[in-house]
């Protein structure tokens, strides 16, 4: 009797181990973080890190920020394509992220992703670029103002008091917020100034070889030009290559004005030996702000402004110092 006693408690003891370490349901996601450690799940989407300058520093910034010691678990899916964008924000919403960081390859296509996530409780927070959606959509934008890096450049363009403007345009990825924002101003005052033309407009994608191949056809076909904006940094690169390889002048008091955008610090040395002219600061280094939002979030406060426009300015060559160069270099 008493051998059978203790073979039921036995087999009971069992039963109850089993039940405690194999099939009890996993943890739900608390308020604040992820099941698995208590960390912040988060999904970053941004374009390829070796599209630029700016955005191998901005790359950086995110991977320095959103880390385990910082109390995130962070996956990142890169892409200069909107449609493996939004099948990338897809999957991140499907693997349950408490928060999806977004820099959009494009403006438009993103409402339905944006919704999907919404509705699964995934938070979404822009950086670097805005989007065409409902701000409804998303917690917070942390970005520059290209339209304005665009008006500001060409502002100083016209200040150059040219008595003729004839402009090689390199353009970035089309549809891009720095492509429309650097492209607009431009645009604009083409059409209402009669001394002011486009020569050549054509998107070289951020890509230096693909610059210097579209400056090199306009030097071949033997059309005048004395302005180059290229809408970054990596494109004026390339641009000048063409320009140095068939002998043309550029910089100040130079045949050609090179304008550009980023302020990588290489840039900004060849605004400093006045080879290039202009360069247009796009501030890489927003992690900090996304990191902040979310802690607020996190800890159940409100966002003081959901739009937060990153402070940048424009380089001229004549005006600029070598204490800009380490400053604002990225």
């Amino acid at each position: 009797m008493m051998k059978k006693v203790l073979s039921i408690l036995m087999a009971s003891a069992m039963t109850l181990s089993l039940v405690a370490c194999g099939s009890a349901a996993p943890a739900a996601k608390s308020d604040g973080g992820s099941a698995s450690g208590g960390l912040i799940k988060v999904g970053i989407i941004n374009n390829d890190p070796n599209e630029s300058g700016y955005r191998t520093a901005n790359d950086a910034d995110l991977k320095a920020k959103f880390t385990e010691a910082n109390g995130y678990d962070a996956s990142f899916a890169y892409s200069l394509k909107n449609d493996e964008q939004i099948q990338a924000a897809q999957n991140f919403i499907q693997d349950d992220v408490d928060y999806l960081l977004l820099s959009a390859a494009d403006t438009a296509g993103w409402d339905s992703v944006l919704k999907d996530a919404q509705n699964a409780g995934v938070k979404v927070i822009l950086f670097d670029r805005t989007i065409d959606a409902d701000s409804s959509l998303y917690e917070a934008s942390i970005v520059s103002d290209m339209a304005k890096e665009g008006q500001t450049a060409v502002d100083w363009l016209a200040g150059q008091n040219l008595s003729e403007y004839n402009v090689i345009h390199i353009q970035g990825v089309m549809g891009s917020a720095a492509q429309q924002g650097r492209s607009g101003a431009l645009d604009t005052k083409v059409a209402a100034e009669a001394n002011w033309n486009i020569v050549k407009q054509q998107t070289a994608e951020w890509n230096a070889e693909k610059a210097q191949q579209i400056v090199q056809s306009v030097i071949d076909a033997g059309t005048p030009f004395n302005v180059i904006y290229a809408e970054n940094d990596d494109m004026a690169k390339g641009a000048v290559a063409a320009l140095d390889a068939a002998g043309i002048s550029h910089g100040v008091g130079k045949d050609v004005v090179v304008m550009c955008f980023d302020c990588n610090k290489w840039a900004l040395e060849e605004l400093l030996a006045q080879n290039w002219n202009y360069d247009g600061q796009c501030n890489p280094f927003q992690a900090s702000y996304i990191d902040d939002i979310i802690k607020t979030l996190e800890s159940g406060g409100s966002l003081a402004q959901k739009t937060i426009i990153m402070d940048e300015k424009g380089f001229d060559a004549t005006t600029i110092t070598q204490d800009d160069v380490d400053n604002y270099g990225i």
